[in-house]
């Protein structure tokens, strides 16, 4: 006999497919559901809506954004010739969050890696090499995690800048090799970034 009803069992499984969200977990966060009113439950299924229909990638550097510009890349105030290259959006907000950086960024949108079929074609690369082009760009920090598909991209993007003038350096190795960015505290960012190396002649 099945011990939940259909619908229940239904939730509970698309919780599931959220990151870190486990069996347990899932079932908690559905039973939570079924006690909020309607009232509740309305304005949260406009909130994963209006997410879904408003927000999509920054034309110029790919972090999230309602219009077609972001804030940061809006933002007068930011250092112009800086460029903080990521992985993802969420990196992006962990360096953020650490105050450290306060120029530019560019989110590459994944990572190289031949065994899930991600290519350098996959990334949003193009759009980088453009801005250094277009832009009066001085530096382009990699604040790409150590592991090895971070490493195989922060190899291949050297030795593509290196045909540019313009200095290209890498956060420091405060970060565990193995490790995600998102996951660290806001000193060690902080720091890493201050301690940063430049990684070419």
């Amino acid at each position: 006999m099945a011990i939940f009803p259909e619908s229940l069992n239904n939730l509970i499984g698309e919780f599931q497919k959220l990151p870190t969200i486990g069996r347990k977990s899932a079932e908690r966060l559905a039973m939570n559901i079924v006690e909020r009113n309607e009232t509740d439950i309305s304005d949260f299924s406009k909130a994963l809506l209006e997410v879904k229909e408003k927000i999509h990638k920054c034309e110029i550097c790919g972090n999230l954004t309602e219009t077609e510009i972001c804030d940061v890349c809006k933002d007068i105030t930011r250092e112009e010739d800086f460029i903080c290259v990521v992985e993802d959006v969420k990196d992006l907000i962990a360096i953020e969050k650490s105050g450290a950086f306060h120029g530019k960024y560019h989110v590459l949108g994944g990572l190289i890696s031949p065994s899930d079929g991600i290519g350098p074609d996959e990334l949003n690369i193009d759009k980088l090499l453009k801005r250094i082009d277009d832009e009066e760009i001085n530096e382009i920090i990699l604040a790409i995690s150590s592991t090895i598909e971070g490493e195989t991209t922060t190899l291949f993007l050297t030795s593509l800048l290196n045909e540019k003038d313009v200095r290209v350096s890498k956060i420091a190795q405060g970060i565990p090799v193995g490790s995600n960015l998102e996951y660290f505290d806001q000193l060690t960012l902080e720091r890493a970034i201050e301690d940063r190396r430049e990684i070419r002649d």
